[in-house]
């Protein structure tokens, strides 16, 4: 037990996660005195930018780009301050998203719809043609998809009967439910271009032909040519440190080496919290925590048994990711003549049924015979991340949590890494002769980086129909809140709208505010 003196703050935050992060800045710039704690050396959760291979070499561990943060207004607008006051900026390039294949074909999508019909174009004109219809359509849908990502859930009841009481909501309906190889071969009749296009689906951790996923398509085409790929300079990272440098500025702290055990309750009220090492954080207004479902029960003395049952059962992805991060002596060289200039590169087969088949064999926990490989290498935008000429990769695969062959990821996953390099070489003719040194995060290496990456799952639970909107993770933690446990608020990827940089934490101290009798609009922004 530690003899350190409790210390006393208005908000104690758990976990130092973007989420967490953005909601902490929020009370603090109200004038809320917060602490946040973090159980890690470094901060930022799955916005990390770290020097993992050599020193001068800054790789993006988790989130390489925040597709759908530039949406939330507290980046639209002056909000916390983290561009005018904090540092934080972004590089936009032309190509967010490119898919090479191993013929050496390329598919590009730009920002401008007409230079990516061009490029659809080059497989079938009649798909170029269908490719406008979709982003027309993708930019009409955008304003009432982003205007929901951003504050609490509407009540799933109450918006599927809004969306029945027209003939553009029932369609709009109709395709939510729809998967994305079903829908992708109505609308395209090349089988490369819907290729390009299931493997969006893919970047959420789920197979194209898994039901429900064909509204990604709309929605990832939307937030691209909208806001394109935001590449920081200096890495992800900057988010997470303008967030605390915002904090900081407004009298709050952030400590590192800080794992909480429990949450502390009294009278039925959040009261502040309990680290492993023994030190006491009380909290006067409210606790914030960044906590898994499947691990509240157990951080919450007398949580409601069947709240916390059904927390528990939530579902996780089948697919996990693993992540090669490797410091390179010279820019990669792609066999393809196409210019490869996109922040995000997808390495794909030259058949469709390929790619399907392996998110089959994921579903069964089985390896995938053809790795499918995405990349990003930001230094060729941003070149302050390396020393002079050289450059960083960062490339991922999906894998079961458990391998197939009962082996330990500890024990194989430089092998599992070294496979990935091997088939990368089929698409770049200098790897692996370029590499310096690897750093390789296995799904338990996520896992074990933040607990929200439960079985490595960056979404920390499966982006399923029924546990989504209001009924993620649950439909009684879906408002951010625990029934009976007063003053306690959730923030994380396993709350909607999900895995991935929304700033979502702002939906969590818009709840927060109202609860605390402080007026969001014009209090939870910097002066």
């Amino acid at each position: 037990m530690s003899s350190t003196a409790p210390v006393t703050a208005d908000i104690v935050a758990v976990g130092s996660g973007h989420n967490g992060l953005v909601a902490a800045a929020y009370l603090a710039v109200a004038g809320r005195k917060v602490v946040v704690l973090e159980r890690n050396a470094w901060f930022g959760g799955g916005v990390v930018t770290r020097e993992l291979t050599l020193p001068g070499f800054r790789h993006d561990q988790h989130s390489m780009s925040p597709i759908f943060f530039r949406a939330n207004p507290l980046l639209k607008t002056a909000g916390l301050g983290l561009k005018s006051r904090h540092g934080l900026s972004y590089i936009f390039p032309e190509v967010p998203m490119m898919s090479v294949f191993e013929d050496g074909q390329t598919l590009k999508l730009y920002r401008d719809p007409q230079r990516s019909a061009a490029e659809i174009a080059k497989y079938s004109k009649k798909d170029a043609e269908t490719f406008l219809r979709v982003s027309k359509q993708a930019a009409a849908w955008l304003p009432m998809i982003a205007s929901s990502l951003y504050v609490p859930p509407a009540p799933v009841g109450a918006s599927n009967a809004m969306l029945d009481q027209s003939r553009e909501g029932r369609e709009l309906w109709r395709i939510i439910q729809m998967s994305s190889h079903d829908h992708l071969c109505d609308l395209f009749e090349n089988e490369r271009v819907r290729m390009h296009f299931a493997r969006v689906a893919g970047e959420n951790l789920v197979s194209p032909d898994e039901k429900a996923t064909a509204i990604g398509a709309y929605v990832f085409l939307g937030f691209l040519e909208a806001y394109g790929f935001g590449v920081a300079r200096g890495g992800s990272g900057k988010l997470t440190e303008a967030l605390i440098a915002c904090i900081q500025a407004h009298g709050g702290e952030v400590i590192a080496n800080a794992d909480v055990a429990r949450i502390r309750v009294s009278n039925g009220r959040a009261a502040g919290v309990e680290t492993k090492d023994g030190r006491i954080f009380n909290a006067k207004d409210a606790v914030i925590g960044a906590i898994h479902p499947h691990l509240l029960g157990g951080m919450i003395d007398g949580m409601d048994a069947r709240v916390r049952a059904d927390a528990e059962a939530t579902h996780i992805t089948d697919a996990a990711c693993i992540t090669v991060h490797a410091a390179l002596d010279a820019p990669l060289k792609y066999r393809t003549p196409d210019t490869v200039d996109a922040v995000m590169v997808e390495m794909l087969p030259t058949s469709y049924e390929t790619l399907r088949r392996d998110f089959d064999e994921l579903r069964y926990h089985q390896f995938s015979p053809y790795p499918l490989l995405g990349a990003g290498s930001l230094s060729q935008f941003d070149p302050s991340r390396v020393p002079a000429g050289k450059a960083i990769l960062h490339l991922w695969d999906y894998v079961p949590y458990k391998r197939p062959d009962g082996k330990s990821w500890d024990d194989t996953k430089q092998q599992y890494g070294e496979h990935m390099l091997r088939h990368m070489s089929k698409f770049v003719s200098n790897i692996p002769d370029v590499v310096l040194q690897a750093h390789i995060d296995s799904p338990v290496d996520m896992e074990r980086t933040s607990p929200s990456f439960r079985h490595g799952d960056l979404h920390g639970i499966a982006t399923t129909t029924y546990q989504s909107g209001a009924h993620r993770p649950t439909p009684e933690l879906g408002q951010y809140t625990v029934p009976g446990l007063d003053r306690f608020y959730l923030v994380g990827p396993f709350q909607h709208p999900g895995g991935g940089v929304f700033g979502a934490g702002r939906a969590t101290a818009m709840k927060m505010f109202e609860a605390l009798g402080l007026n969001f609009d014009k209090q939870g922004r910097v002066k």
